[in-house]
């Protein structure tokens, strides 16, 4: 049940990041009482304090993008984007691929006893 009063509190955050509000605890309440949700208090509180000093588009960014990992495909902030120097690594992916393709070609979902 306390999912669900988190994420009632995270989806009231990110309605009033969308309509260029500022997150505070009181506009939280107002959501959520629009809503018709019983939440207990400190949650609207706790979410207004712990995204105070934080942009929530960057962290919606880096959600989206796979992570501040740089492997994940995201470029680090302020730097370049990755570079691909691992092609030989490519090429061992691409024969461990051919060779489960064969290997899965000879099982077509028929059992001996079908």
């Amino acid at each position: 049940m306390a999912y669900v009063l988190e994420l009632t509190c995270m989806a009231s955050a990110l309605l009033l990041h969308d309509h260029e509000v500022i997150v505070m605890e009181d506009k939280i309440n107002a959501l959520i009482k629009t809503a018709g949700v019983n939440v207990e208090p400190f949650w609207p509180g706790l979410f207004a304090k712990a995204l105070a000093n934080v942009n929530i588009g960057s962290l919606i960014c880096i959600v989206v993008a796979g992570g501040p990992n740089p492997a994940a495909g995201a470029a680090p902030a302020g730097g370049p984007a990755p570079s691909t120097t691992a092609a030989p690594a490519k090429e061992e992916n691409v024969e461990a691929k051919k060779e489960e393709s064969e290997e899965s070609d000879d099982d077509m979902g028929f059992g001996l006893f079908d």
